[in-house]
């Protein structure tokens, strides 16, 4: 189980429940399939799959959940199509244009009827929390996914103390001097791939990709004051990803050096390669996640 992207929090009260706790937590919450007139369902699902019942999986302290979310397809032009059709025949009835509350009653109605024949596809997100590092982390693309989690989660404990990561120097400021001024920390590799953005008005965005970002076109578009909102590193050999302002971190990749630890790893089935993976990722990143913060002036705590 390696993740892909990272959205991070930091728990701003020490996280206490054990594995088991947290196990009895999630259990009214387990996933169930969508039901004839649902629209969508989420649910806790093991982690491992198949091959475990448990809600949460524990590996060295560290404990991984895993959210899935079960949606109906209901295409729009499928829906429009059928409107237009219902709206004309109530026009013919009435003699006049239907009201909007008109118009809504009868699409709830096409969606009600269509909800039952309607395709359900299904995505999981996981996530774990490291209790001694204070660490909520989520695979995640986007804020609003990493929010779903936690908001289900918090329904599920009555309370969720996290906040999303704040330094005492901004990313894209201190990501922008490495670009300018070539003052990269030593055990970070910039990479071929950067966006950069106008501080004015009109935010004119510039892209890069396979790009040598050590070229002076680079350096002209950071001299008229744009800023690095998202750079590809790797730091150490042994992690390559894309950071954003925000710290967000996507399209992560754990290198030969860590690739390599995993496969020496002797494993008889899917369930201890799930293990062994997840317990050499959650140890990786505990090692990397304080050296990420000093990067851009270390933790406000404030």
């Amino acid at each position: 189980m390696w993740f892909k992207n990272l959205a991070l929090y930091r728990f701003t009260e020490p996280f206490t429940l054990s594995a088991a706790e947290l196990e009895e937590k999630l259990q009214p919450l387990v996933f169930k399939p969508c039901g004839n007139q649902d629209l969508f369902r989420f649910g806790w699902t093991p982690p491992l799959g198949r091959h475990s019942q448990q809600l949460v999986h524990s590996a060295n302290g560290f404990l991984m959940i895993c959210g899935k979310k079960q949606e109906k397809v209901l295409p729009t032009p499928v829906i429009n199509e059928l409107l237009v059709e219902k709206v004309e025949e109530l026009e013919n009835q009435l003699g006049k244009k239907p009201s909007k509350k008109q118009r809504d009653d009868i699409k709830d109605e096409i969606i009600f009827q269509l909800l039952p024949k309607a395709f359900a596809f299904s995505k999981k997100t996981y996530a774990y929390i490291d209790p001694k590092g204070g660490w909520l982390i989520v695979d995640a693309a986007s804020a609003k996914k990493a929010e779903e989690i936690l908001s289900h989660l918090r329904k599920c404990l009555g309370t969720l103390p996290v906040i999303p990561i704040i330094t005492n120097e901004k990313p894209g400021s201190v990501m922008t001097q490495w670009l300018m001024n070539n003052q990269n920390p030593n055990d970070v590799i910039i990479e071929d791939e950067c966006e950069l953005r106008s501080p004015d008005d009109e935010g004119a965005i510039v892209r890069c990709k396979r790009h040598d970002l050590t070229l002076p076109e680079i350096k002209n578009h950071l001299n008229t004051g744009k800023q690095v909102i998202k750079l590809s590193i790797s730091w150490a050999d042994r992690l390559a990803f894309i950071i954003d302002e925000n710290m967000a971190i996507k399209r992560l990749k754990f290198l030969d050096l860590i690739q390599e630890q995993a496969a020496d790893i002797e494993t008889g089935n899917e369930a201890e390669q799930f293990d062994a993976d997840f317990s050499i990722m959650s140890l990786e990143l505990a090692g990397f996640l304080p050296r990420l913060l000093e990067w851009f002036g270390g933790e406000n705590k404030a």
